[in-house]
């Protein structure tokens, strides 16, 4: 799990156009990444 303060780990997913995206691809670029809470947990 990542924590609070940590980087987050690079990971691969698909697009919206079914395109292969790292988070690497993303360095140097200005990025949101938003986790939200485990399902059913208050916050």
């Amino acid at each position: 799990m990542v924590q609070e303060g940590q980087a987050a780990p690079n990971f691969e997913l698909l697009d919206d156009q079914g395109r292969n995206v790292t988070l690497k691809s993303f360095t140097g670029h200005p990025l949101v990444l938003y986790f939200f809470p485990k399902a059913d947990t208050p916050g």
